[in-house]
């Protein structure tokens, strides 16, 4: 059969592919994204009627009803992202930035695992390096195999000798096809490599893990139709600086996408953290002005976090800088407490965290936001058994938010005494015994009745 070369440009970050090469990606707009993909195409022979049909299709009341099978991973909070734990035959990608700790997830996740036989594919750290971190993380047992290897051929043989029930990549960007002539961790390296290991994890039933760099702008490295063919996106979140690591799932199609898992790093590796909201509220000042605790919801758990603010004068144009909460929704806030609460804060720098890492993109968050910034300006504290809850409009109006029952009673399990809420909610409040309800109808009632201002 004759075979033919074809070249064609391939966009790193959506997977477009175009004859020629562009300054800008005609799909996504990404510039300077589409790069030379070389491969060999066969040339068809014969017609339609040459082609075999090698599946049949099926009445949709004929399809198999059974549930999938999960695997604990003997994590808590790895289980809960996972909806459950690990679907066997299922290929999950595991990303984050370097030294977030992803090897250190799943080398954990093998040592709880000792009656299942896995293969751990290490394509960037030598025998020693890997027996190093075990060491130090207590993880042993015979039935974990190391295979020090970057190439895909290989791999694949191993696991048919081996037949292992789960098997760890660490990285995606480091295995290279030999039949492919570009560098490892090129577009096409990367998207031919997850397609054949995707194939065989379908083909045996297995359950692989991948572990995948990202960019600087936080996204998986590689095509964007990476995350479209995996099972199951996770990514790590964190500064490495702190000890705190949230997963969270922006992809699963065997569960919600909305949960998140709370991790602590230490000397022996990850621990689960079962109350996230006391973590995240550890070591708040006492009766000091530009803070406020907000309520949100991730997943099906409301979680707490202190939102500060510090607003100073400044006697050029403003400076906003924010951690934690979205810089236009921060700009926003700002416009919306000078034109409609009556604080001049656009002439100010405002400077707007959220303790632990935690970003807040939920507007429920809103309040406390704004709660905090008005705090710093006027220099008076809303003291430490207040939280918060509710959106703010463009015209200053405090709207209601979902789940606000759930909320309320978090805040009043961590013993907070009072808790601003909008004026207008939907539905019935269940009010909790200790907690002092405070209604506010607009954000300028919000500082004069919290903050006694005029």
């Amino acid at each position: 059969m004759a075979k033919k070369e074809k070249s064609v440009y391939c966009c790193s970050e959506c997977g477009y592919e175009t004859a020629n090469w562009a300054g800008k990606c005609p799909s996504c707009g990404a510039w300077n994204s589409l790069t030379e993909v070389r491969f060999e195409k066969a040339a068809p022979s014969g017609g339609p009627k040459s082609r075999a049909l090698h599946s049949r299709p099926k009445r949709i009341n004929e399809l198999d009803m059974t549930e999938e099978i999960r695997l604990s991973t003997g994590i808590s909070e790895l289980d809960r992202v996972l909806g459950g734990g690990a679907v066997i035959g299922s290929l999950v990608l595991v990303g984050g930035a370097p030294g977030i700790g992803k090897s250190t997830l799943l080398l954990q996740m093998c040592g709880n695992l000792r009656d299942r036989k896995i293969l751990y594919v290490t394509g960037e750290e030598s025998e020693r390096q890997l027996k190093l971190r075990s060491m130090r993380l207590g993880v042993e047992g015979e039935n974990l195999l190391v295979l020090p290897e970057t190439d895909l051929d290989a791999i694949v043989d191993c696991i048919g000798e081996e037949e292992p029930e789960l098997v760890m990549i660490d990285s995606i960007q480091t295995i290279c096809d030999a039949e492919l002539n570009s560098a490892p961790g090129s577009v096409s390296q990367v998207r031919e490599c997850t397609m054949r290991i995707m194939r065989l994890t379908k083909e045996r039933g297995l359950t692989v893990f991948v572990v995948g760099h990202i960019t600087k702008e936080g996204s998986i490295a590689g095509p964007k139709v990476l995350e479209h063919m995996v099972d199951c996106v996770l990514y790590f979140e964190g500064e490495r600086s702190t000890s705190f690591r949230i997963l969270r799932a922006a992809k699963n199609r065997f569960g919600s996408t909305n949960e998140i898992g709370v991790f602590e790093m230490d000397e022996k590796g990850l621990k689960c953290v079962d109350n996230p909201s006391e973590m995240l509220l550890s070591g708040r000042p006492e009766n000091a002005p530009g803070t406020c605790v907000a309520c949100v919801i991730e997943g099906s758990r409301p979680l707490l976090a202190e939102v500060q603010a510090l607003v100073t004068p400044s006697s050029y144009n403003a400076s906003r800088r924010t951690n934690g909460v979205d810089y236009n929704r921060a700009a926003m806030l700002l416009a919306v407490i000078e034109k409609r609460g009556g604080l001049p804060v656009n002439s100010c720098d405002a400077f707007i965290n959220v303790i632990g890492g935690l970003d807040l993109e939920e507007p429920a968050a809103d309040l406390a936001t704004a709660l905090s910034i008005a705090s710093s300006y006027l220099d008076r504290p809303l003291g430490t058994d207040l939280a918060a809850i509710g959106e703010i409009g463009l015209s200053g109006e405090i709207r209601s938010v979902s789940q606000i029952n759930q909320r309320l009673a978090e805040i009043a399990r961590l013993g907070f005494k009072r808790c601003v809420i909008p004026a207008h909610v939907r539905g019935e409040i269940r009010k909790p015994q200790g907690l002092e309800l405070i209604p506010v109808k607009s954000i300028r009632d919000a500082i004069f009745t919290v903050l006694k201002a005029e």
